[in-house]
Order: structure tokens, then sequence, then C-alpha cells
């Protein structure tokens, strides 16, 4: 075999490697052919290209990202200090814009989360930080989508992992918390000692209207006495009868007042 067959050969294999590409089904290929891109971004599967007249630009995957922002300084609405970091979840949507109209596609989002994050939090204050955070979420992915769409990125979400609070804050906050538990606390006592005062009285009501049932609650309390082993007790049975002559007698001094 002489040296040119071996060189021929040797041209075409490299030719084929050059002109042909696979991409993975999560990926999408960006040729540019004597510098223009191409229509349309190429793959997944086997790409074919023209040897020394196109060539891939970037190679862009389509799955989600999840990217870590780091703690920012953020001063809420109230004039408090605090170091907050989030997480956003973005995926490329459109592989051509994301690289002819952005530089890096990677970088720019995360500067572009960072400054949305200081700007929308410091607009809350802690409360509004603590308890309406999904809120808070729902309008950072908002903001970040509509400013990402030229971008051909898709902000699936953000979540604000963490809000570290100055120890002051955490002390404040701590008080504000048992004081809260002891107001619960007191409402509870405060409440049981009116429905037993209200029971007592329809107690009281009910044996006041009924004299058998007196003479029964007597009885019981007589027997309770009598269960007690450091207790001595005198059981002197008294008549029924008086207490209603009591109560004529005191209706009658009553009238005549």
């Amino acid at each position: 075999m002489s040296i040119g067959i071996v060189l021929a050969f040797a041209l075409i294999i490299i030719l084929l490697s050059a002109s042909i590409r696979i991409i993975p089904e999560y990926q999408r290929a960006i040729v540019f052919r004597f510098g223009r891109a191409a229509a349309a971004p190429k793959g997944p599967g086997i790409i074919f290209l023209i040897p020394f007249v196109d060539r891939v630009e970037a190679i862009i995957s389509t799955r989600v990202v999840t990217m870590d922002i780091e703690p920012q300084d953020v001063i809420t609405r109230d004039n408090i200090s605090l170091k907050v970091n989030a997480v956003v979840y973005f995926r490329v949507v459109d592989a051509m814009k994301s690289v002819i109209n952005v530089e890096n596609y990677l970088y720019a989002t995360t500067q572009l989360a960072q400054t949305h994050l200081r700007s929308v939090l410091g607009e809350h204050s802690l409360d509004e930080l603590l308890a309406e955070r999904d809120k808070i979420n729902m309008q950072l992915q908002k903001i970040l989508d509509q400013n990402t769409d030229y971008w051909g990125i898709k902000v699936v979400s953000v979540e604000v992992k963490h809000i570290d609070l100055p120890l002051d804050q955490q002390r404040a906050m701590a008080r504000q918390a048992e004081a809260e538990r002891e107001r619960r606390a007191k409402v509870i006592s405060a409440e049981g000692e009116l429905q037993a005062a209200q029971m007592m009285k329809e107690a009281a009501d009910t044996l006041s209207q009924n004299s058998t049932a007196l003479q029964l609650r007597y009885l019981q309390t007589m027997l309770d006495m009598s269960t007690s082993t450091n207790t001595k007790t005198i059981f002197m049975p008294f008549p029924i009868e008086l207490f209603d002559a009591f109560k004529s007698f005191a209706s009658k001094n009553g009238k005549t007042e």
C-alpha cells in the first residue's frame, strides 16, 4: 500500500470525525456557518457538519440548573440588617438566545438573582420575611423570569433558604415569644376560672330549686368527709324540712322590709 493511499484514508477518517457529532437528548448544539448562526439549534442525535465551514460554537444543556445564591447583606424596610441566601432553579428553553444574546448566561443569571434578592427583600419588614416567605419566593421568581426571557431562560422557582438574624434580634424575638406564651397561659387560666364559676352558679341554682337534690348533696359531702382517715366526723341528721322553714321565714321578712 502506497503512502498516498494511506494519507487519503487518514484524511477521509479525519473529515468524517470532524463532520459527525452525537448530541445527547438533554443538550443542543449551536452551529455557526461562516460566522452566522444556523436557523435552529442542532440535536439531539447525530448531526452532520461541513468540515472547515461549520463550527460548533456551544453545546447548551436543557436540564434544570440548581444555582445557589451566596449570602447577601439585606436591610429590611424596618432597618434590620440580615444575611439571606437563596436557591434559583432555571432551565434554558431557547439555546440560540442563550448564546447570541448574552455572553455567559450562568454568570448573568447569578448576578441578576443577587441584585433582585437584595432589592425585593429590602421592600419587606422582618415579620413579612418570616411569615410570608412563599409570597416573596413567587415575587422573586416572577421578576427573574421576566428579566431572563431575553436570554432564553425560564426561571422555574426561587426559594429563600436561610435568614441569618443578628444576636440582639434573636434575643428580642425570644422574649417576644416567651411573652406571647405567658399571655396565652393567663388567658386559658382566666377562661377556666370563668367556666368553673359559671358551672358552680348553675349547680347552686339547681340545688336551690330542688330540696331533695340539696339533701343528697349534703349526704354526699358527709360521705366524702367520712372516708378521710385523718379526721373525725360527727354525723347529725339534719331534717331537710328546716330549710323550707328558713326559706319561708326569709321570704316573709323580705316582704315586711
